[in-house]
């Protein structure tokens, strides 16, 4: 597929950020950032506003053929929407589809949805990461809502033809990272004890660089046209691992307490974060044969290039 003019929404978040940085160093394309209320931070770009949750925020989509949907309202750790699902489904769902609806009437050949690996559901079994065929089990409120996106663009697609692509990542990481997987190197850097020595969960991360060239590859491949992709470093680790390798990457000793599982989950529920221990202690596994033997992608960059760029870079 022939391709010269790319839309990527969500042009300032952490994935789109990335993306136009990349797509402009390609100089093949011409990239349009779309945003709700600034200007894209790479001013090489050109710009459209897009707001997901106002029906008269529509982007112009002349002569694109392609659009990147990175946008969202993104996963909330103790969310006190009264509704939450409502306020989820607002921007994406009804604002997905609103846009890929503009896309295909627009003639906008093929559209790429940043999904979740949240769609298959919150945490795998031994022996058994989540494939992109299997039956989606979303737990929380964002995970509903982007299965219910995912189910709609496939309708808008079997309607009018606009070619569908869906990618569901697990946690990403990359320069810029927030939340907890930048607490976990601040903890590092500080050489603060934690007791996550004994943990021998398996996880799937994925970092920005292979996100970004999966997104790259679906853009024109062939192979990629309405279909569902998972994405990994194709590397699984635990969180004790995890931990062992970003100590390496930051280049500080590490100090890890090697508590059992039962008593860490017992300590966390007294202190009110049984959360927070289930995302450190559980498993998430994807299986990434699909993407790789469909589009003959391959992750290019190692789990220890990652999080070398991560602790070079943190922001």
């Amino acid at each position: 597929m022939s391709v010269s003019k790319i839309l990527v929404t969500g042009a300032n978040g952490f994935i789109g950020k990335a993306l136009v940085s990349r797509l402009l160093a390609d100089r093949q394309y011409a990239v349009i950032g779309a945003t709700r209320d600034k200007t894209p931070a790479n001013a090489q770009c050109q710009f459209e506003r897009l707001d997901l949750t106002d029906p008269d925020v529509l982007p112009s989509l002349r002569d694109v053929q392609v659009i990147v949907h990175a946008a969202a309202r993104v996963h909330v750790m103790n969310d006190v929407a009264v509704d939450a699902l409502a306020e989820y489904r607002k921007a994406n769902v009804e604002g997905t589809l609103r846009l890929a609806k503009l896309a295909a009437a627009s003639g906008v050949k093929r559209f790429i949805f940043i999904s979740s690996i949240k769609v298959n559901g919150e945490r795998t079994g031994p022996g058994r990461p989540f494939r992109a065929d299997d039956t989606p089990a979303p737990v929380d409120a964002y995970g509903i809502s982007k299965r219910e996106a995912e189910d709609g663009l496939m309708k808008v697609s079997r309607d009018t033809g606009i070619e569908i692509v869906i990618i569901r990542p697990p946690l990403v990481y990359g320069p810029g990272v927030k939340a907890n997987f930048l607490n976990m190197m601040r903890w590092l850097s500080r050489g603060v004890p934690l007791p996550l020595g004994g943990l021998n969960n398996r996880r799937s991360l994925v970092a920005l660089d292979n996100l970004v060239d999966l997104v790259i590859t679906c853009i024109a491949h062939p192979a990629a046209a309405n279909q569902i992709f998972l994405v990994s470093d194709g590397e699984d680790l635990s969180t004790t691992q995890l931990l062992l390798r970003m100590a390496e990457a930051l280049k500080v000793r590490v100090y890890l307490l090697p508590l059992p599982e039962t008593a860490l989950r017992l300590a966390a529920s007294l202190l009110g974060k049984k959360a927070m221990a289930d995302r450190l202690c559980a498993s998430l596994q994807v299986d990434i044969e699909k993407t790789c033997s469909l589009l003959g992608w391959s992750p290019p960059v190692s789990v220890d290039e990652a999080l070398e760029l991560v602790a070079n870079r943190p922001s």
